[in-house]
């Protein structure tokens, strides 16, 4: 279950094939229900269903205008991933093995263990699947701060 790469898709959506695949892969894996059930209820819409959840599990976060949890999530995982080549190498024998849910599992609990942000599985199987779709490589290129921006990929302090 390797999805196309869509760099040119940034807001990934999962197609009705992917979501069935990943359900019968993570079928075993408890954790993962929650989310896949998000997705089938957002026909596949990766962003509108981490909100949810994340609203869900967290509450309604008062972002600036203009800002969204989803993209802000995106840009502080990023230093914690794009860098990481533990995470990478999970990434990659999960791709090489795409039968594997031991492998697309273990990349789950990856993210999870590497980042701050208090992420629950469901939440971190949205995560990953995005990643997937769109892959790690142009994942990390279209969160890369622009030029003089500092503040990219920067919680405000104290959030």
């Amino acid at each position: 279950m390797i999805f196309p790469q869509s760099p040119t898709n940034m807001n990934a959506q999962l197609t009705t094939d992917e979501i069935n695949s990943v359900q019968q892969l993570l079928q075993q894996y408890k954790p993962a229900d929650k989310a896949i059930d998000t997705v089938q209820r957002h026909n596949g819409n990766l962003e509108t269903s981490f909100e949810e959840l994340w609203v869900e599990k967290n509450g309604m976060l008062a972002m600036p205008k203009g800002k969204k949890i989803w993209q802000t999530t995106l840009d502080v995982l990023r230093d914690e991933l794009c860098g990481d080549e533990g995470f990478r190498a999970r990434l990659s024998d999960y791709t090489k093995s795409p039968e594997n849910a031991v492998l697309l599992t273990a990349t789950i609990t990856s993210l999870m263990a590497l980042t701050a942000i208090p992420l629950d599985p469901s939440i971190a199987t949205i995560l990953v699947l995005y990643i997937l779709k769109i892959g790690l490589n142009v994942y990390c290129k279209c969160t890369e701060p622009a030029d003089g921006d500092t503040n990219a990929g920067n919680l405000p302090p104290g959030k």
